[in-house]
C-alpha cells in the first residue's frame, strides 16, 4: 500500500533500473506475424557534446508512441542510435584532443574519434535510461560501426548499379572552414552585415583610348573579381543593350571579357548590369554551363586566394575584400560603397559563408525525380498534416542533385579505386565490404576496361546523411544474400515502419534523404507515418543557444522537479509547435503526481474488501454513470493517442481524473463505503483507478508503475494492456446535472462552515437529475429531496456598469466624472446597444453592463451552471 509522501527520487531511479535489468521493453520479433510488431525509426542523436532539451523533448513525444502502442498489444520496436560518423563527430574528437583530422591516417584519426565519442555515447545512454525512455537497449547501433558500414557501402554500390549516381568534375558547394564538399540540405541562410561596392569597367576597343566608356557593376564581393568571366546584361534593359556584343576590361586585373545578354540578370539590382565569376553563386554556375564559359578559380579550399589573384594571392576572402576596394579606390574605380545587411548562404554546421568550387564528387541523381518523391511524401501520414508542406517545399525548390562526396577523416570510405590510366571506377564486391580503399586493395588485378594495373584509391568519404538516411535499413537488417542474389531483411516485419519521428528543423536533410534511398532501393516509402515534433524554446519563446545563455540543461530540470513531471510538460504541445520550456508546466505535473498518489492512497483504503466482480446491471445509478463516462473518456484518449494529439490527450485526462474522479465521484463514494460498505461504489472505486493508472502510464511512466505494483500485483503497468470500454449504458446528462447539484451543495456546506455530513433539511432542484435522487440525499444528508417542474424565481439584476476610459475619457474628457455620478445613480437609460446618461450617448463599446442572477423566493440558491439549487434550513 502507498503511503506517506510520494518520493519520485527513489521511486524513479527503483524502476528505470529495474526496466533495463529485466528488460521490460524489448523487442520479441515475430517476422510469422508482421501485423504485431509496432517499429519506430527513431533518430540517431548526432555525437557531438550533451543531450540537450531538443532531445529530450523528441524522444519523450517517441516514448508516449511506444508506451500506448506496446499497451495495446503490439510487439513494439524501439531502438536507439548513435551518429557518430559525421563532421560534428570529428569536430568534437578534435576539440577534445586538441588536433587536426588532416594530421592522421584515416583509420587511426577514426580510431581516436570512435574513443572519444564512446565517453559521450555511454552519457547518452545514462541519459535517456534516466528519462524513462522505454527503448530496447538491446537495439542500439553506431552509425560508424562495421554494420553500418556495410550497409552503407551496399547502398552506395546498389545506386551505382542502378545508375543513380555518377561522378563529375562540376561545381559543388564548399565549406572553406570545414574544408569539405556539403550539399543544398547542408546550408543555411543567414542575415550579415556587408557592403555593395559600385565598381567602373571599361569598354575595351573604343576609339578614345584615353577616355573609354565606363559602366557600373554593383557587387558585395570585390574579392571574386579575379574570378570574373563575363558580364551579363538584361535582354529587355534597353538603357544598355549597346554594351551586349562588347568587350569589358576587368579593372586591377585587366582580364578581357565578353557582355552578353541573359534573362537570369536582375535589372533592379544595382545597376542592373551583372559580373560573373566562377563561381559566386548558383547564378554563376548557370551562366557558367550556359555560355560554355572560361574557368578562373580564385578561391580555393581553404578560403584563401589563389595565383589568378596575381598580388592578393594568399590573403584570406576577408582580407583580399578590403585590400581589393582600397586599390580600387585609389586606382579611381570604386564609385561608392555602402553599408547594407543581406542574406549569405552559410554552412548550417559551422556558420561559414560557403563558396562554389569544381571538384570531382559524387552524386545521387535527384532532380529527375523529383515528383515520385512528392508522391511517397503523399503516401505517408504526416502528424501533423501541415508539415507535408515543408517536404513538398523542399523538392520544389531543388536546384541540385545531392552530392555525397565528403573530404574529411572521420566518416564512411567510398569502397572505390580507380583506374591509373584511365580513371574507370571500379567498385568493391558486395562480399568483402566494408572496405577501405585507403587501407584495402581493389578486388581486380587489372583495369577492366584498359587492362592498367595500377588503382588509385578514392580518398573521400560517404556524406553523413547518406548514412544516416539508411535507418529504416539498417534497422530491419537489410543486406545482400549472395546466395540468392539480392537483398533482403533480416526483420521483414519492421519495414515498412509505422513510424518516423523527428524534428522539423531536419525534414530536408534527414526525411528526405530517408525517402530517396529507400524508395530507390526497396521501390517502397520507408515508412506509414510521419510525426514531426517542434523545437524546444526557453521561456520567452526564444531558441535556445549557446551562445544566448539561455540553454536549460537536463540535468538541472531533473534534480528539481520529477521525470514523469518533465513527461507532463513534454506532452504539453500540440505535435509539430515549438514548446517553451515553462517551470509553470513543470509545477503542474507536480502537482497531478500528488493527486494522483493521495487518491490512490484513499481508493486503496476504501477497495480492501471490495468485490473482484460485480454485475453491472446492479450498479447504483451514479456508479454506472462514472464508469460510463470513464469508457467515453477512454475512447476519447484512444482516439488522441492515435493521432498524436498528446496535449489534448493529457489536458482532458487531467481534468477528468481531477474534476469529476476525484473532486465529485471520490467524495461521493468516499462516504457511501464508509457509511455502510456499499459494494457498488467500492467495485466501481476499484475499477475506475485501475483504468486511470493505465490510461495515464504513457505520460507518468514511472508513478503508475509503482502504484500499480503496490497495489495490483507483480506484472508492470505498461504490459498489462490498454483498457477496453465496459459498454455500460447511463443517463450522462442527468448524471452529469446530478454531480453538479452535489457539488454545489458541498460548496455551500464549505461556505458556511457546515460538516459535510451536516443534515439539510430541505434542497430543491431544478434539473434533470432523473434516478440520482437518492445519490444526492444520502451523498449530501439531505432530509427532503423537491424536484421542481419550474423554473424557481429568478431574475436578472443589474449591478454596475464599467467604462472603457480609454474610450471614454478622449471622447468626453470633464464629462467624465458628471457621467459616472449619474451611473452611481442609476439614473441612466439604455436604449438599444446604447447608453443615455448625463446628457450624452455611449456606444456600446464604451461601456459593460455587469448582471447577476438573483432569486426571489423562500430558500437559498445555491451558485450553480446548469442545475438551480435552492437551500432550506430551520
Amino acid at each position: 500500500m502507498p503511503s506517506g509522501e510520494y518520493d519520485p527520487d527513489t521511486v524513479e531511479a527503483k524502476w528505470q533500473d529495474r526496466w533495463v535489468d529485466e528488460e521490460t521493453y524489448a523487442y520479441e520479433g515475430d517476422a510469422e506475424n508482421p501485423d504485431t510488431a509496432f517499429s519506430i525509426d527513431s533518430p540517431p542523436p548526432t555525437v557531438s557534446g550533451s543531450l540537450h532539451w531538443g532531445h529530450v523533448y523528441g524522444f519523450t513525444l517517441q516514448d508516449f508512441v511506444a508506451r500506448f502502442n506496446r499497451m495495446r498489444g503490439k510487439d513494439v520496436y524501439f531502438p536507439f542510435g548513435y551518429d557518430d560518423n559525421g563532421i560534428a563527430s570529428e569536430r568534437l574528437a578534435e576539440d577534445e584532443l586538441d588536433v587536426r583530422h588532416q594530421d592522421y591516417e584515416r583509420r587511426e584519426f577514426q580510431r581516436m574519434t570512435q574513443e572519444v565519442c564512446a565517453e559521450y555515447e555511454a552519457a547518452f545512454t545514462e541519459k535517456m535510461q534516466s528519462l524513462g525512455i522505454s527503448i530496447d537497449w538491446n537495439q542500439t547501433y553506431q552509425t560508424i560501426s562495421p554494420e553500418v558500414r556495410r550497409i552503407s557501402q551496399l547502398s552506395f554500390i546498389d545506386l551505382y548499379e542502378q545508375g543513380r549516381e555518377y561522378r563529375q568534375r562540376a561545381p559543388a558547394i564548399w565549406c572553406p572552414e570545414c574544408e569539405t564538399a556539403i550539399s543544398q540540405v547542408e546550408t543555411e541562410d543567414d542575415e550579415q552585415p556587408s557592403h555593395f561596392h559600385d565598381i567602373a569597367f571599361e569598354v575595351v576597343g573604343e576609339a578614345d583610348a584615353d577616355d573609354p566608356e565606363q559602366f557600373t557593376i554593383s557587387t558585395t564581393r570585390p574579392e571574386l573579381l579575379p574570378a570574373c568571366v563575363a558580364v551579363f546584361v538584361h535582354p529587355d534593359d534597353d538603357g544598355n543593350q549597346d554594351l551586349v556584343g562588347e568587350t569589358a576590361r576587368v579593372p586591377l586585373f585587366d582580364q578581357e571579357v565578353p557582355i552578353l545578354a541573359d534573362e537570369r540578370v536582375d535589372m533592379e539590382t544595382g545597376s542592373g548590369i551583372v559580373m560573373c565569376c566562377t563561381f559566386g553563386d548558383q547564378t554563376d554556375i548557370e551562366w557558367y554551363q550556359a555560355h560554355d564559359l572560361d574557368l578562373r578559380i580564385a578561391i580555393d579550399e581553404s578560403g584563401t586566394l589563389t595565383d589568378v589573384a596575381g598580388e592578393y594571392e594568399g590573403l584570406s576572402s576577408a582580407d583580399a575584400r578590403e585590400a581589393i576596394v582600397e586599390d580600387l579606390d585609389e586606382a579611381g574605380a570604386l564609385l561608392d560603397r555602402w553599408g547594407i545587411t543581406h542574406t549569405v548562404n552559410v554552412h548550417e554546421r559551422c556558420g561559414t559563408g560557403v563558396e562554389f568550387l569544381v571538384k570531382d564528387q559524387w552524386y545521387v541523381e535527384l532532380l529527375d525525380k523529383r515528383e515520385e518523391y512528392l508522391q511517397a511524401g503523399r503516401e505517408m501520414d504526416w502528424y501533423p498534416e501541415k508539415m507535408y508542406t515543408r517536404y513538398k517545399n523542399w523538392i520544389e525548390g531543388l536546384q541540385w542533385d545531392w552530392a555525397i562526396s565528403r573530404q574529411r577523416s572521420s566518416g564512411i570510405p567510398f569502397p572505390v579505386w580507380y583506374c591509373a590510366d584511365c580513371d574507370e571506377p571500379v567498385l568493391a564486391d558486395k562480399e568483402t565490404l566494408p572496405v577501405d580503399p585507403l587501407s584495402d586493395d581493389p578486388p581486380v588485378d587489372a583495369c577492366p576496361e584498359c587492362g592498367h594495373t595500377a588503382f588509385v584509391p578514392e580518398d573521400d568519404v560517404l556524406d553523413t546523411w547518406a548514412t544516416s538516411s539508411l535507418t529504416p535499413l539498417i534497422n530491419a537488417g537489410w543486406d545482400w544474400d549472395a546466395a540468392h542474389e539480392e537483398f533482403r531483411f533480416e526483420h521483414p516485419e519492421l519495414y515498412q515502419f509505422d513510424l518516423r519521428p523527428q524534428g522539423h528543423d531536419i525534414i530536408s536533410f534527414w526525411l528526405f534523404h530517408t525517402v530517396v534511398k529507400c524508395y530507390e532501393h526497396t521501390g517502397e516509402v520507408p515508412f506509414d507515418s510521419v510525426m514531426i515534433n517542434g523545437m524546444v524554446l526557453d521561456e520567452n519563446r526564444e531558441k535556445m543557444s549557446k551562445s544566448k545563455g539561455n540553454i536549460v540543461a537536463p540535468d538541472e530540470v531533473v534534480s528539481k522537479y520529477p521525470v514523469d513531471a518533465a513527461r507532463y510538460w513534454a506532452a504539453g504541445s500540440a505535435v509539430g509547435d515549438d514548446l517553451p520550456y515553462s517551470e509553470k508546466g513543470l509545477r503542474a505535473g507536480e502537482k497531478l503526481l500528488r493527486k494522483l498518489w493521495n487518491a490512490s492512497k484513499l481508493v486503496e483504503s476504501l477497495t480492501e474488501d471490495a468485490p473482484a466482480e460485480f454485475d453491472h446491471d446492479d450498479l447504483a445509478a451514479l456508479d454506472r454513470w462514472l464508469l460510463a463516462s470513464l469508457d467515453r473518456e477512454i475512447e476519447r484518449l484512444t482516439a488522441r493517442f492515435e493521432s498524436r494529439e498528446f496535449s489534448k490527450a493529457r489536458d482532458g485526462l487531467r481534468g477528468f481524473f481531477w474534476h469529476t474522479f476525484c473532486d465529485d465521484y471520490l467524495e461521493i463514494a468516499k462516504q457511501r463505503v464508509r457509511d455502510g460498505g456499499d459494494p457498488s461504489a467500492a467495485y466501481t472505486l476499484s475499477v475506475a483507478h485501475r483504468r486511470f493508472l493505465k490510461l495515464f502510464s504513457p505520460i507518468l511512466a514511472h508513478a503508475t508503475e509503482e502504484l500499480w505494483h503496490d497495489m495490483y500485483g507483480d506484472d508492470s503497468v505498461h504490459q498489462s494492456g490498454w483498457p477496453e470500454p465496459l459498454g455500460i449504458d447511463a443517463d450522462f446528462e442527468a448524471g452529469e446535472t446530478a454531480m453538479e447539484a452535489v457539488g454545489a451543495l458541498r460548496k455551500y456546506k464549505s461556505d458556511a462552515k457546515l460538516s459535510m455530513n451536516a443534515d439539510l433539511d430541505r434542497v430543491e432542484v431544478w434539473g434533470d437529475v432523473s434516478g440520482f435522487e437518492d445519490d444526492i440525499s444520502s451523498v449530501m444528508h439531505v432530509d427532503e429531496l423537491v424536484i421542481l417542474d419550474e423554473r424557481p424565481p429568478i431574475e436578472t439584476v443589474v449591478t454596475g456598469v464599467d467604462l472603457d476610459y480609454s474610450l471614454v475619457g478622449p471622447e468626453f474628457g470633464s464629462q467624465v466624472s458628471e457621467i459616472e455620478a449619474v451611473i452611481d445613480d442609476d439614473a441612466y437609460e439604455r436604449v438599444g446597444d446604447e447608453l443615455h446618461v448625463a446628457g450624452v450617448e455611449l456606444d456600446s463599446e464604451m461601456f459593460e453592463i455587469q448582471e447577476e442572477q438573483q432569486y426571489t423566493g423562500a430558500g437559498e440558491m445555491v451558485d450553480a451552471e446548469d442545475v438551480v439549487v435552492i437551500v432550506h434550513r430551520d
